[in-house]
């Protein structure tokens, strides 16, 4: 074999050890995510949705001053409102907690 050939071994345990520990990292930080909750609310607090990190929608509150039978159109629009806002606040909070495990220039 020629001399300045390939060595194994040479600092390749190291880089298995940091691939496994930031592994590690992201799936405690996705367990902590899909516990979260996250809750929006819209028309002043009329509408409230709150949703989980799984982006697995928890619950609804309306409040009965919201609830108008001449103009179901209102709470309808509040409700999808509030439910987009509690999505954005969880995919805010994802992708800021994966900017902080991921490596420049290493995108997951």
């Amino acid at each position: 074999m020629a001399k300045g050939g390939f060595r194994g071994g040479m600092g390749g345990g190291n880089m298995m050890k940091q691939a496994q520990k930031m592994q590690e990292e992201f799936l405690k930080m996705q367990q902590e995510l899909e516990n979260t909750e996250f809750s929006a609310t819209a028309g002043g607090g009329a509408v409230k949705a709150t949703m989980v990190g799984t982006r697995s929608l928890k619950s609804i509150e309306i409040s009965p001053d919201a609830v108008d039978p001449d103009d179901v159109e209102m709470l309808q629009d509040l409700i999808v409102a509030a439910v987009n806002e509690a999505i954005f606040k969880a995919d805010d909070a994802t992708n800021s907690a994966m900017s902080k495990l991921t490596p420049m220039g290493f995108p997951f």
